[in-house]
């Protein structure tokens, strides 16, 4: 694999657009001939004193970025932060204090090294630039947009509809931040999905200013522990970075099975394959491990895996269970996989196949710990290991699979 290959293949890996592609092969493969990293920009704004792992998604970007040799820009706005992004509100952001603003970008600054290497990472502050800009300096930047080209925006055309509020000063949001794109001479710029419109305005600024303009890369934004909704605090189904050890591997041992292939993909760089071919008790387990160790150490992470299983042990399992099913090949197919309802039934716990289907459709069985819905789901076992049914509230059954 060539190099290019290499840095692209990583690059892309979760992302839902680049745009462009072939301008971003151009800019690496100039980057690798001349051995000039490129300047890759992402930006946060610090309304909130903590991060969570659905901020880490572009994080972890920036990570890819730095593996590959780029020089990695996590930009703080403390300016925009003022402002308030009108990004997907429906009124007028209130607006955070000077003093606020301040605070929660100390606590990003600790935070964002548990993943970047700190002597790979220039922080900046987009307050750097923008408090000593004149009114002229401001006139001349807003001249450099229409506002025909804002009222393009989903938010501000959805507001105007509703005759809902918008301010002038919320104009100035996307421009300020396409500015800061000129400010860095970015050539990429990382982003979530929500934040497009902002990052091509960025592109536009930077040829109207002589620069060529920035890649934009945008990312998925992380579903949180609802499986349905974007992690968000104000929905309180986030993983804070800052959680306890214990409660941070309790949360992702929360998400579900769809969900755990989802958060491996953007947040860690583990061959997806080799998940999935993982029992989704212990690729989640891995998972958790993993994410506490990344932001609490080695120590902490083995700790919370092994506190989790004992207590999974002690609360879900009984020493003694009600049945106990040695399978053999035969009772399987080639593959090892078995269907579930015919698992279930196998355990004698329910009179029949098709009573052991209603149990699995109304959420009555647990394999190691993880409900199963899916009455037609076939379940794959591997030879000489132990699988532990909870069938219906109050009865167990330990299934082997015989080498």
């Amino acid at each position: 694999m060539s190099e290019l290959a290499r840095q692209l293949d990583l690059i892309r890996r979760g992302t839902v657009e680049i745009i462009h592609h072939a301008e971003l092969e151009s800019k690496l493969t100039r980057a690798i001939k001349e051995q000039r990293p490129l300047r890759v920009k992402a930006g946060f704004d610090p309304t909130a004193p903590d991060l969570h792992l659905g901020h880490t998604v572009l994080i972890h970007k920036l990570k890819h970025f730095q593996d590959l040799g780029h020089h990695v820009m996590f930009l703080i706005g403390d300016f925009t932060g003022l402002i308030g992004d009108p990004t997907g509100v429906s009124e007028t952001r209130k607006a955070l204090t000077k003093e606020q603003v301040q605070e929660n970008a100390k606590t990003y600054e600790r935070q964002i090294f548990k993943v970047l290497d700190p002597a790979k990472t220039v922080i900046e502050f987009n307050s750097t630039w923008m408090t000593p800009m004149t009114a002229e300096g401001i006139i001349q930047l807003s001249a450099h947009y229409r506002v025909a080209r804002m009222m393009e925006r989903d938010d501000f055309q959805n507001r105007f509809r509703d005759q809902k509020p918008i301010s002038v000063h919320e104009f100035l949001y996307p421009l300020v931040q396409g500015y800061d794109s000129v400010a860095l001479k970015a050539d990429v710029e990382l982003g979530g999905t929500d934040q497009k419109f902002n990052l091509l305005v960025g592109r536009d600024l930077q040829r109207d200013y002589g620069q060529e303009p920035q890649v934009v890369i945008t990312m998925p934004l992380l579903e949180g522990l609802d499986g349905v909704r974007k992690m968000s605090k104000s929905l309180g189904n986030y993983i804070a970075l800052e959680d306890a050890p214990g409660n941070m591997f309790g949360k992702v041992m929360s998400i579900s099975d769809e969900l755990m292939v989802r958060y491996y993909e953007l947040l860690t760089t583990e061959d997806l394959a080799a998940v999935k071919n993982l029992h989704p008790m212990e690729a989640k387990q891995s998972l958790a491990q993993m994410l506490v160790e990344r932001y609490h150490g080695a120590e902490a992470g083995k700790n919370a895996r092994e506190e989790f299983q004992q207590k999974f042990r002690e609360r879900e399992f009984p020493s003694e269970p009600d049945a106990t099913v040695i399978l053999h090949p035969a009772d399987v197919k080639p593959d090892g996989s078995i269907g579930l309802a015919d698992l279930v039934a196998r355990t004698g716990l329910v009179p029949s196949k098709s009573e052991a289907r209603r149990l699995i459709i109304q959420g009555g069985l647990e394999v190691d710990g993880q409900k199963q819905t899916d009455a037609n789901m076939l379940i794959a076992l591997a030879a000489g290991r132990s699988y532990q049914l909870k069938v219906g509230r109050r009865k167990f059954a330990l299934v082997q699979l015989a080498p």
